[in-house]
């Protein structure tokens, strides 16, 4: 599924790849095992299995990386995890922007839109979700968004808490609110397509200015580990306007 993407012979510093991470580190595994590279009692092959990374794994890793090698030419991080604190990310930037020669990330989330930008840019990102599934939840997302618009207010509040209902009630906390927030941030995408594709004609230019900004400011704090998804999506169905047919 990612093998394509590896290069033996040109390898990046750093990889993010996006869907099912136990096939993932699989996948990643066996590749650094081709290159010469023991993955098991390997001090210099370092693989962390977390539901939130937070800011003391951020720390740690960089003090891992900064260390020189043991046994390997090569140091090996495999960091996996269902999200990534903001104050985690923001620590790994500088190592990720000063490359450590030698040394070489690979870290798994299932989902891209959950992490900031500038983090996002710093890696060469492979997608590994499944084609099909994908192409499914962006057409009913995209068929949500444009009912969304033709609602009344009331209405679109109550099928945001639909939208934002925990799918499974034994989850754990954690893991349901990065769920939730990943659901919020492709809905809150395929809305502002939608406007820019159907509606933009029936809006005037200050309406689209100021509507366009709103979203851009939700989708950015929506990134930030505490925010409401369900109060930020609310707040975005006050500022856009109703369009009944």
């Amino acid at each position: 599924m990612i093998q394509k993407h590896l290069d033996k012979d040109n390898l990046h510093h750093a990889y993010l790849i996006e869907g099912d991470r136990d096939k993932i580190v699989s996948e990643v595994l066996k590749f650094v095992e081709s290159l010469g590279i023991k993955i098991n009692n390997n001090p210099d092959v370092i693989h962390l299995s977390l539901d939130s990374f937070k800011i003391n794994d951020a720390r740690n890793l960089k003090s891992f990386a900064s260390e020189k090698g043991i046994s390997a030419d090569k140091k090996i991080f495999i960091i996996s995890a269902n999200s990534f604190l903001l104050e985690a990310q923001n620590s790994l930037l500088k190592v990720l922007e000063e490359p450590i020669e030698s040394t070489h990330f690979f870290i798994t989330t299932p989902d891209i839109n959950s992490l900031l930008k500038t983090f996002v840019s710093r890696f060469y990102f492979i997608s590994a979700r499944q084609p099909a599934r994908a192409g499914g939840d962006i057409a009913e997302s995209v068929d949500e968004a444009k009912k969304f618009l033709a609602m009344p207010l009331k209405t679109r509040l109550d099928f945001i808490k639909e939208l934002l209902a925990e799918i499974e009630e034994d989850e754990e906390e954690s893991v349901v609110l990065n769920s939730t927030r990943s659901k919020a941030m492709k809905f809150l995408n395929s809305l502002e397509e939608s406007l820019h594709k159907t509606v933009m004609s029936r809006m005037p230019l200050d309406t689209n200015t100021d509507v366009f900004e709103h979203i851009f400011k939700v989708r950015e704090v929506l990134r930030i580990p505490g925010s409401s998804a369900k109060t930020l999506l609310e707040s975005v169905a006050l500022v856009v306007p109703d369009f009944k047919n």
